[in-house]
């Protein structure tokens, strides 16, 4: 479990990292000029709060992997951590439009790879709080 863990920890880094292109490849410039400036901040500023609390998880799992299972306060976080990813893994389906990747390759691909990676998210932390 503690692999996992560690694993995990990686690649949420590398999710936190994926935040940085998101306004180039959105191509955020354009399509946010139209809004108010505070709606356009929103998006940055909340784009950049996320990714940096998913870093943190990440670093949490890279660097505390033996007391999130080995705590009584860690498997709790763990159950935090588990439910805030199988909520996520239900957004994937239910809170984005099919439209966004059904018949294009790449947006294709890139749903499934996170839908996986939320699926492996919610099974060890939920397992890892069960341990």
């Amino acid at each position: 479990m503690e692999l996992h863990l560690k694993i995990i920890g990686i690649l949420l880094i590398a999710v936190a990292l994926v935040h940085i292109s998101f306004p180039k490849y959105f191509n955020w410039k354009q399509e946010l000029s139209a809004l108010s400036i505070i709606n356009r901040q929103m998006m940055y500023v909340h784009s950049f709060f996320i990714a940096f609390v998913v870093l943190l998880m990440g670093l949490l799992c890279l660097t505390s992997a033996s007391e999130l299972i080995g705590t009584a306060l860690g498997r709790r976080i763990c159950l935090g951590f588990g439910v805030f990813w199988t909520i996520r893994l239900i957004v994937q389906f239910f809170g984005y439009s099919s439209k966004v990747w059904r018949g294009k390759i790449f947006e294709t691909v890139v749903h499934v790879l996170f839908s996986v990676i939320w699926v492996y998210l919610s099974a060890v932390f939920l397992s890892a709080y069960l341990a």
